[in-house]
């Protein structure tokens, strides 16, 4: 049976409980086993820290600036990833010029262009905007170009057959065939992007969450270190979340598996024969057992 929305929200949300519960209970105790929790704040003090920031205009002013810098590198990714895998997958010419420039830049990390982006944009913020860019543009290209190379000729062929041109074929049959892949590629580009705009707040911010955590790390502010992580980590779920809510409204046409989340398989029930005669009857036996064990496969698939 599929669990009811409200069971799985709060088994979630004892999950999440048990967690800070675990945390509070080694740090208050001061458990010192491999691991040092003694140096670690415990939750309310962390707690006390985030409402302390909350009152104040730092905070806000330091999540508006992260906030603008990643959407504004990861929208510049999104097109600019998405045009050039298309046009690697779909051009042999701009392989053979692009290709072998992205495939020695891609194993750079995006961390690491920070002198560059010093040396090369007149403000840190432009620099921060294009490592986060950087960051974010591999793996959406990447996504984009498999994406666009896996597609069906079929689909292409039956486009021109009816007439249509290139731009009817990429409209029509190249982008909505590809977005499934293309935002697979953007939902892990901006995990990559939150990872590395904090780094380079770090390094050469003025403002922002990053770099707010790197100055209470320096002032030995721990409890205002675990606000900027939190922090983060509920910007970057945010963030993920949405893009991944937009993926699937915007391939709601494609034909979805029998899988619930949280659930079993849906497998079809099996269509018994009207029973006309003893080898009817043993028939329709057969069929049953036959879609016990399809039933009992899928199970068996799901679970691995």
């Amino acid at each position: 049976m599929t669990r009811r929305p409200l069971a799985r929200y709060a088994l979630r949300t004892a999950s999440l409980a048990a967690f800070l519960g675990l945390w509070q209970l080694l740090t208050s105790l001061d458990v010192d086993l491999w691991l040092r929790f003694s140096q670690f704040p415990t939750v309310t003090d962390v707690a006390r820290a985030f409402a302390g920031r909350l009152s104040g205009g730092d905070f806000w002013t330091d999540l508006t600036d992260s906030l603008t810098r990643i959407l504004t590198g990861f929208a510049l990714a999104a097109v600019l990833g998405v045009a050039t895998g298309v046009l690697v997958a779909r051009s042999r010419l701009a392989e053979d010029l692009l290709g072998p420039v992205l495939e020695v830049i891609r194993p750079v990390p995006a961390i690491a262009l920070v002198p560059v982006a010093i040396l090369l944009f007149p403000s840190d913020e432009q620099g921060i905007v294009f490592i986060t860019c950087t960051a974010a543009f591999f793996p959406v290209l990447v996504s984009t170009r498999h994406a666009v190379r896996a597609l069906t000729p079929v689909w292409e062929e039956a486009v021109r057959t009816m007439g249509g041109g290139r731009l009817r074929i990429l409209g029509s049959v190249v982008l909505p065939g590809a977005l499934p892949g293309i935002f697979g590629g953007l939902s892990v580009g901006i995990g990559v992007s939150w990872i590395c705009v904090i780094s380079a707040e770090m390094i050469s911010g003025q403002y922002g969450v990053g770099y707010r955590t790197w100055q209470d790390y320096t002032v030995v502010n721990y409890p205002g270190v675990f606000v900027g992580m939190v922090t983060i980590g509920v910007l970057g779920w945010v963030t993920s979340t949405a893009v991944e809510l937009l993926g699937r409204r915007l391939t709601r046409w494609l034909p979805r598996t029998s899988y619930v989340p949280g659930g079993r398989t849906r497998a079809p029930r099996p269509v018994a024969a009207p029973v006309r005669a003893n080898s009817d009857s043993k028939h329709q036996a057969q069929s049953e057992q036959q879609g016990q064990k399809d039933t009992e496969e899928a199970r068996d698939e799901h679970l691995v």
